[in-house]
């Protein structure tokens, strides 16, 4: 039987889809039909959602800390006018705690036929690579009393980078670079291997220095200087295994060394040396090689920014292989490693050997600073039982430390905010002695 009147009227709105009126008015259908037959026109006359096109353009990489801005370009290519709520879902890890709702949602009204740009802003809390979600419009009628809804993929990709705080360290690390290059004033005479330039001898000067050939062409006793030598090459290996994934403070293990190695890299590269990257647990997780001076930097970022730890036991005879086939000729391998006392004895010092023959080695580590809070501990039972086992735990990790300096490592064991300089410092150590 046909349906006409007040009743076609409820039929036709009891057809449109659930969730496309407001709730509050769900109840009076059946008793308003005037209000009835404005939440329909109103439904009709909002703008459809499936026809909307969208265009992201923007940030594609951020260092972790710092915000990046996303615009997403809303097209309305239909004949009514588009008034909508669009939420532009990404992550969690994308904003600060609690924060996503509000940063995700925007309120556009776009004319018929014409486009308007809605931006983005993020701020990951997290490295790696955050993928957008969907973008969910609601379209509502100009009376606001129904809506339509509907969700499109739209695409994009940020890279989080590590975020390179001890960068603050690189001025001063350079003007130590340039005494020893011979770039300042100051000459440290003795230094380096390298020949740099002839000058007229002085008393206390070493006599081996003595260029025989430029004295004898000259009415004065010429001596070579000497600077530490370019085109040096450093292999910096990041164990990936389960002991980086140990938080100390508010960051894993894995994100101090990652810090260290760019401003090693850093600082390498501007002392003219070439720099290798190998991330290592029990295969390969990121290897940067071959690149020049000016690309190594940013290649080392954007390789760290996806590295994740892995809850496995390191392989320590893979790593030492990789290691080797990474660097033919003689390096300077810098392994960022925990100094664990069971994962150094059982698995590193039995394959050291095979490294320092024809390698020079350092070992860095990342000192846990609630360590030396534990050894100060005093007032109660339990707060001495703490002092013993923080004192226990530094005991431990300088036996370990020793055991690697006779096999002539050089260790490097510092707090999270030490460790980077400290790892510069023993590079320039390295580089003025003549040992690279």
């Amino acid at each position: 039987m046909a349906l006409t009147g007040r009743t076609a009227l409820l039929a036709a709105i009891g057809s449109l889809p659930v969730g496309l009126l407001a709730p509050s008015w769900t109840g009076m259908l059946a008793v308003n039909a005037p209000l009835s037959l404005a939440i329909l026109c109103d439904y009709a006359l909002a703008a459809p959602v499936r026809t909307l096109r969208f265009t992201r353009s923007g940030d594609t990489s951020v260092r972790l800390g710092d915000a990046a801005e996303v615009e997403l370009l809303v097209e309305n290519p239909s004949r009514r006018r588009l008034r909508a709520d669009v939420r532009d879902a990404w992550p969690p890890s994308s904003w600060p705690a609690g924060t996503d709702l509000e940063a995700s949602r925007h309120s556009v009204t776009v004319p018929a036929g014409e486009r308007r740009r809605l931006t983005t802003l993020l701020q990951p809390a997290r490295r790696g690579d955050r993928h957008a979600d969907r973008v969910t419009v609601r379209s509502y009628g100009p009376l606001r009393l129904a809506s339509r809804q509907g969700s499109h993929q739209v695409p994009w990709r940020i890279r989080v980078l590590p975020p390179f705080t001890s960068r603050k360290h690189l001025p001063s690390k350079l003007a130590r670079l340039r005494e020893l290059d011979g770039r300042t004033s100051v000459l440290t005479r003795g230094e380096g291997t390298e020949f740099d330039s002839l000058r007229e001898y002085v008393p206390g000067d070493d006599t081996r220095s003595i260029d025989w050939r430029a004295t004898a062409r000259q009415t004065t006793v010429a001596v070579r200087t000497w600077r530490p030598e370019r085109d040096r090459h450093i292999l910096l290996v990041l164990d990936t295994g389960r002991t980086s994934a140990g938080r100390v403070g508010d960051v894993p293990r894995l994100d101090a060394a990652m810090d260290a190695a760019l401003l090693l890299t850093a600082l390498a590269s501007r002392a003219g040396d070439r720099v290798d990257l190998l991330a290592y647990d029990r295969q390969v997780r990121a290897r940067v090689q071959g690149r020049a001076a000016g690309d190594t930097l940013p290649a080392m970022v954007d390789a760290m920014a996806t590295l994740e730890p892995e809850l496995v036991e390191t392989d320590a005879r893979g790593l030492s292989a990789a290691a080797l086939a990474g660097a033919p000729r003689r390096s300077l391998v810098v392994l960022l490693t925990s100094l664990d006392a069971a994962p150094i004895e059982e698995g590193l010092l039995p394959v050291l050997p095979q490294l320092t023959q024809r390698h020079t080695v350092v070992v860095a580590s990342v000192a846990d600073p609630h360590a030396d809070e534990m050894t100060k501990s005093r007032g109660t039972a339990e707060a001495v039982y703490e002092a013993a086992a923080g004192a226990q735990a530094q005991a431990q990790r300088r036996n370990t430390a020793e055991q690697l300096r006779r096999h002539g490592v050089t260790v490097v064991d510092a707090k999270p905010d030490d460790l980077a300089p400290a790892l510069a410092d023993a590079y320039l150590a390295l580089k003025a002695a003549g040992r690279l």
